[in-house]
């Protein structure tokens, strides 16, 4: 969480804590600068919540309910939150999302957005994070 807290502040924002309405986990305020989540997040929600609104500062999003903006802001969290090679591993123990959530100290979705947006699988062997040319592949790891 430290570290997540120290990336806003150098970015120039400040994270708040407030109460929100059942079921709402947190936002960010283009504006004000700030972060806000809900106070009853768990740890694992907050770190969620905290690095997707990063991602909507870092792609300057100041628009709600952009499907578009939602889904950047999604993997960037992801990206920023999930470890390709601690994922090998807990993926090799087991599948289930939310055990793997909860060992990375994450959401679900943020499991799930990973797996929908960072990865590529072909046969046995699994990709991560896809760029051009030379060295295409960050990360690169097989199933046993």
């Amino acid at each position: 969480m430290k570290d997540l807290l120290t990336m806003a502040a150098r970015a120039g924002l400040e994270v708040h804590a407030i109460e929100m309405p059942d079921g709402d986990l947190g936002y960010y305020a283009h504006d004000e600068q700030r972060i806000y989540f809900n106070l009853l997040c768990t740890p694992s929600e907050r770190r969620s919540v905290i690095a997707h609104e990063l991602g909507h500062h870092h792609y300057a999003h100041d628009c709600e309910d952009d499907p578009a903006a939602e889904r950047q802001a999604d993997i960037y969290a992801a990206t920023l939150l999930i470890d390709p090679d601690m994922y090998a591993e807990l993926e090799q123990i087991s599948h289930h999302a939310e055990w793997i959530a909860e060992e990375m100290s994450v959401t679900a979705e943020v499991v799930e957005d990973y797996r929908r947006h960072c990865l590529q699988r072909l046969g046995d062997v699994t990709y991560t994070r896809p760029r051009m040319g030379v060295g295409q592949w960050l990360h690169r790891w097989a199933r046993p």
